[in-house]
C-alpha cells in the first residue's frame, strides 16, 4: 500500500511539472497583436460657407401709422382694412369747423394790425406817433402773418393722404369719433412698391456672424415648394422686447410674389460669408461612437498604424458625414477594418 501510494504521488507531480512546460510554449507562440487588413480613402478638404436656419414674418420697411396733427371728430374714413392705394390717395379727415373758425379770426386779425401799423405810420411821419409806437404796431402786424401761416398749415393736416403705393393695414378708428392729436387712424404699407422684407429673429451668435450683403434662400408654406434669393438688407442694433432675439431683414433680389402679405410666416437659409471653414466629407461607415455631435474615425500617417482621432460632425446625410474639424494634418482615412482596431493597431492596406 505505501508504495503503491508513493507512484501515485510521483507521478501526479509529473504531470502537473510536463502541462506547466507545455502552456508556457504555447503562451510564448501567440503573437501579442495581429495585422488588420483595411482600406483607405484619401482626405481632402474643402471650404464651405456655414449656413443656418431662422424663421420671421413678412413685413415692409414703410409701414406707417397715420393720424391727423390737431385731433378732433372724425368727419369720414374712405378706406377699409386690405385696399389698395395710391400716393397722393385721400384716406380720411376730421370735421374743419374748428380749424376754419381759428384762421377766420386770424385773417381778421390780419386786417386789424395792417390798419393800425398804417395809421402808426402815417402820425409817426406827421410827428404826433412815437417812434415806439410805430415799431410796435409793426410787430403786431408780423405776429398777425405769422398766425395766417399757422393756420393754414394746421388746415393741410385736417386730411390723411397716402404716403406711399401700397394697401390699408389696419382701421383704428370710426367715423365720429374724437381722436386727439397724432393718435393712429390708420396703418398703411407701401408693398406695392415692392418694399417686402422677411424679419427673422436670430440668436446673439448668428447676429454677430451675419453681414450685411450675406446670400440668402427664403421660402414659405403658401408660395409652394420652391424658395426665392435674397440678401441680407440690415441688422437691428438692438435686443426685440417682444421676442428676446436680435432681428436681421432680408430683402428678395427679384419681384415679390403677388401671393405675400404682411404678417405670412417665412423661412431664411442664410449664408454667412464670414464664416468659411474647412471640411471634410467621409463615409458613414468610417464613423465609430458618434452621437450627433461628435465621433472617432481611424486614420494612418504611415499605411502602417491605426491612429484613432476625435472629429467634430457638422452634419450626417443618408450615404455620408460631413466633418468640420479633428482631420487636419491627416491625409487617409481608414474605411473599412475600422471596427476591430484600437489606437496604434498595425494595418495592412489593402489596394481595391
Amino acid at each position: 500500500m505505501k508504495i503503491s501510494f508513493l507512484n501515485l504521488l510521483v507521478s501526479a507531480v509529473c504531470f502537473a511539472f510536463l502541462f506547466s512546460c507545455g502552456q508556457a510554449n504555447r503562451s510564448l507562440a501567440i503573437p501579442d497583436t495581429d495585422t488588420i487588413p483595411v482600406t483607405l480613402m484619401t482626405l481632402h478638404a474643402n471650404e464651405i460657407n456655414a449656413t443656418f436656419e431662422a424663421t420671421g414674418t413678412f413685413t415692409t420697411d414703410d409701414e406707417t401709422l397715420l393720424g391727423f396733427k390737431n385731433g378732433g371728430v372724425i368727419e369720414q374714413i374712405y378706406v377699409r382694412e386690405g385696399d389698395p392705394i395710391k400716393t397722393g390717395q385721400l384716406l380720411a379727415r376730421v370735421h374743419k369747423d374748428e380749424v376754419e373758425t381759428m384762421a377766420s379770426q386770424a385773417s381778421l386779425a390780419l386786417k386789424k394790425a395792417q390798419r393800425d401799423y398804417e395809421r402808426a405810420r402815417k402820425l409817426y411821419y406827421d410827428s404826433v406817433a412815437t417812434l415806439e409806437q410805430m415799431q410796435n404796431a409793426k410787430t403786431a402786424l408780423d405776429l398777425a402773418q405769422q398766425d395766417i401761416k399757422r393756420t393754414r398749415f394746421h388746415e393741410q393736416y385736417t386730411e390723411i393722404r397716402s404716403t406711399s403705393n401700397g394697401y390699408v393695414l389696419a382701421r383704428l378708428a370710426q367715423e365720429g369719433q374724437v381722436v386727439g392729436p397724432g393718435t393712429p387712424v390708420l396703418q398703411i404699407n407701401g408693398a406695392n412698391d415692392g418694399n417686402w422684407q422677411l424679419k427673422v429673429g436670430v440668436s446673439d451668435r448668428q447676429w454677430a456672424a451675419v453681414q450685411e450683403g450675406d446670400s440668402a434662400r427664403i421660402s414659405s408654406d403658401v408660395l409652394g415648394e420652391g424658395t426665392y434669393r435674397a440678401v441680407v438688407r440690415k441688422k437691428s442694433k438692438g435686443l426685440d422686447p417682444k421676442t428676446g432675439t436680435f432681428s436681421v431683414f432680408l430683402s428678395l433680389t427679384a419681384n415679390a410674389p403677388a401671393k405675400l402679405a404682411a404678417g405670412m410666416l417665412g423661412k431664411a437659409y442664410m449664408q454667412l460669408r464670414s464664416a468659411q471653414n474647412s471640411a471634410w466629407t467621409i463615409p458613414y461607415e468610417s464613423l465609430l461612437e458618434g452621437n450627433g455631435k461628435e465621433g472617432y474615425v481611424f486614420v494612418t500617417d504611415d499605411r502602417k498604424t491605426a491612429r484613432k482621432v476625435k472629429v467634430r460632425i457638422a452634419s450626417i446625410n443618408k450615404d455620408d458625414v460631413l466633418i468640420s474639424s479633428g482631420l487636419e494634418g491627416a491625409t487617409a482615412l481608414i474605411v473599412s477594418g475600422s471596427p476591430y482596431l484600437v489606437d496604434r493597431s498595425p494595418i495592412k492596406v489593402i489596394e481595391k
